[in-house]
This record gives structure tokens, sequence and C-alpha cells, in this order.
């Protein structure tokens, strides 16, 4: 069928009204509808009508006949349907306590519950169907699991570190009164350091943490359980970081994690790093934890500062972090967690690699670590008397004297 000048000058005007605002593909599909309502010889006259080339005017014919099979699926779809509370009942539906006693097994506060039966088990899937069909109910693992994600909303979690105990009253304000004691020496042109214990490490072929790169299937071979090797034993790294040149340095001891390791710790860094660093240095600042070897109620800790600060002539402030906030100590994040990514993936087979992986440590930020083996013997039960103590010669801080004082050498 011809189409008439008639009927092309009206499709050319609707063209000139509608392509400013349609875009190419709802002009391509437009086209092709008029010419599908056209009939034979509808291509030609649309192309003739609006310039759109017929090969697009074909393709949108296609898409149009695509998105109607697409629309009577559907609708086919729409009409098979069952009608509300036709079909198989769902198992909620047929035992509707099952969802509350689910709820009761799994609930946080049932875990200081001593009388839930699953308060000193695992939680999983398959016990908590087993419990489920001792109350009564038929239900399956996998019943369970649905119910869990999809009624419950329920996931598999592991556990999230963040709770770190009771929170001291005078928290905050011990950390504020750690920072203005900081800026306060390093800005005097004083040593700062912050000083801890790293985690003790076993000596030997063992796996450590972390992965590095190796030839493709030839991993490093390690033992397969960590039993402490009885000759090589563990290695006890002491560090003590410098707040105001980003150094450090590590005593890596192979006896006790007591005090006078602590203080030798220190007075080695200070003989061999700090003494050089601060030549004209007289006062010595020391953040520290509260507990371990540097606990802020330990005697021989207290005996210890007093040793170094007559060693060394520097007057010694010592400001320990309230109880339970270790990770706040900057020695953990400026630099033992520096050495852990260092040595990540690399068995800590003798001493020597433990002192080279720790010494080879770098950062872009430019910390240098140094390190040495303490091979000395610190005996533990060493007992300091009330003498001894009134003899130190300790000021204690006006604020938190418990946790902040002054140690002056004894001449």
């Amino acid at each position: 069928m011809l189409v008439d000048e008639a009927r092309i000058a009206e499709i050319r005007m609707r063209f000139e009204s509608l392509r400013l605002v349609l875009d190419e593909r709802q002009l391509r599909l437009w086209a092709a509808a008029e010419a599908k309502a056209l009939g034979r010889g509808g291509v030609a006259a649309v192309t003739k009508a609006t310039g759109i080339r017929g090969k697009r005017i074909w393709m949108g014919m296609r898409e149009l006949s695509e998105m109607q099979r697409g629309e009577s699926m559907q609708r086919t779809r729409r009409e098979r349907i069952r009608r509300p509370g036709a079909g198989r009942k769902t198992v909620t539906a047929k035992d509707d306590t099952l969802l509350d006693d689910l709820e009761s097994l799994v609930s946080p506060a049932t875990r200081g519950d001593p009388e839930s039966p699953l308060r000193w088990t695992a939680k999983s899937t398959a016990k908590l169907a087993e419990e489920l069909r001792d109350r009564g109910h038929q239900v399956s693992e996998t019943t369970v699991r649905r119910l869990l994600k999809e009624e419950l909303e329920y996931s598999l979690q592991a556990n999230a570190k963040t709770r770190e105990g009771a929170e001291h009253p005078d928290r905050n304000a011990q950390f504020e009164y750690i920072s203005d004691q900081t800026i306060a020496f390093l800005d005097a042109g004083q040593p700062v350091i912050s000083v801890d214990t790293k985690k003790k490490e076993l000596v030997g072929d063992f796996k450590n943490g972390g992965r590095e790169w190796q030839p493709k299937g030839e991993p490093e071979r390690v033992r397969v359980h960590d039993f402490a090797d009885p000759t090589l034993g563990k290695v006890i790294p002491y560090g003590v970081y410098d707040f105001g040149r980003d150094e450090g340095w590590v005593s890596v001891g192979v006896d006790h994690d007591t005090a006078e390791f602590a203080g030798a710790a220190i007075k080695q860094w200070w003989t061999t790093m700090g003494k050089k660093a601060y030549p004209e240095a007289q006062q010595l600042l020391i953040t520290a934890d509260s507990g371990g070897s540097n606990a802020a109620r330990s005697r021989l800790w207290k005996r210890t500062v007093q040793d170094i600060a007559n060693r060394t002539g520097l007057e010694i402030t010592v400001c320990h972090f309230p109880p339970g906030t270790s990770k706040w100590n900057k020695i953990e994040h400026r630099m033992f967690s520096h050495i852990s990514q260092n040595w990540r993936g690399r068995p800590l087979v003798d001493h020597a690699t433990i002192v080279s992986l720790i010494a080879s440590t770098r950062t872009k930020t430019g910390l240098k670590v140094r390190a040495r083996l303490d091979t000395r013997s610190y005996p533990l039960g060493i007992k300091v008397t009330d003498a001894e103590i009134a003899e130190l010669h300790i000021r204690s801080h006006r604020f938190h004297g418990d946790w902040n004082y002054t140690v002056d050498a004894q001449h």
C-alpha cells in the first residue's frame, strides 16, 4: 500500500514535535510504531517523513515485538498466581510457636542464662534443629538456616574486639594530662618515649600469620603444632618508641618479662640512641601501660626507674595510661604494628632472624628501628621492701599521683 503525501506530512509534523524531547532509542521506537501502524510501505514512508534510516526503524520494530512478547509472558504469569491463601502452608504457619522458640535459643539474652540448653554449646544450625525437635517441632537444619536469615534476620558473626572492661571515671582526664605533658616536653626539646612489651613469640619453624611471595606451589614448610621448642623457647620483645624522632629500640629478651628487663631495655635505648640524639637533655618523659612489667603499682618498676635516673642523670617523669586502655599507647600503632607487618608470613626460626626482621622495619614516614638480643637472666619474685621504697626520690603529681610521678636522680 502506498502512503499518500498527506499522511507523510502528518508524520513529519509529529516528528518535528517529538525529536527535541525524545532520545535516540525513544525516537527509534516511535518511528517503528508509526511504520507498523501504516502497514506495507510504512518503513519507507516514515523514512521519507523523518529522515530516519530504514535499518533503524526495522531495529525498533524488533524491539517492540520483543517487548510485547515479554509483556504477554508477564500477563500469563500474573494470571497463574494463586488466590490468596492457596498453596502449601509455610512451616511457621503450621507451627505458630516455632519462630518464638528458635529466637529464644539464639537470643543474646540466652548467653547469660545458665539454664539455657545451648548456653555451653556451639549454636550451629544442626544443634538448633536438634533442640527444636526435642521441643516437639518438626524442623530440619535447612529450615532453621532459612528462618534465621529470612525471618529473624540473623547472620554469622565473628567476635569483635571493642570492649575494654570498666571505664575509669578519670580516663579522658588522664589522656589529656599525658597529652599536655608530652607537648610540654617536646616543646622544651626533651625526649618523650612510649614503652611496652610486644606479644611473646615462639622461636622455631612455626607458622606466622600473613602471607609473602613465594614460588608458586612452594610455601614455607612449618610445623603442624605450635608447641614451644624446649631448646629455643620464646622471645620477649620490649620496645622503646621515641616520639620526637620517630625511632625505636627493641630488646629481645629470652628469660622473663620483669621490671628489671624493661629497665635494661630503656637504658640500652638511652646509651645506644637517646644520648646521641639528645645530648643536652635533662629530663625524660616515659608513657607506659598500667600493667605488665611497667605496672603503675609495681614497686620493682619504681625502683628500676630510680636506677635509670641514677645512671643517666635524667629527671624522669612517668605517666601511665588508665587501666584497660593499652591500645592507646603510641608504641602499639607507631612501631609494633609495623614490626608485625614486616615479618608476616615469615617463620621466626631463630634469634638472629627475629632481631634482623625487627631491625629491618621501615615505613614511608621514616620510622627506623634498632634491635638487640638480651640473653641475661631476669628472675621472678624479687621483693622491694618499705625501707627501699622510702629511699626513692619520687615526687607524685597532684593529679593522680598513682599514675603520674617524677623520679629525681640520687647523687
